[in-house]
């Protein structure tokens, strides 16, 4: 699968989580609902600040 993971802060509560860049769906914070990714047919467009990017095992 061809793709990097983001953390991602939400600025609403802050809380930290993992998105996949090219997320198909509406990705929201799971502390307090506010929308952290949205779909654009490829790389998702991040609505919460990049803090790290994750690296992946292959």
């Amino acid at each position: 699968m061809a793709g990097n993971f983001y953390t991602v802060r939400c600025a609403d509560c802050e809380n930290e989580q993992d998105i996949f860049g090219k997320a198909a769906t509406v990705v929201n914070c799971a502390v307090c609902g506010t929308t952290l990714a949205q779909p654009t047919g490829g790389d998702a467009e991040f609505t919460g600040e990049v803090v790290d990017t994750v690296e992946r095992r292959d």
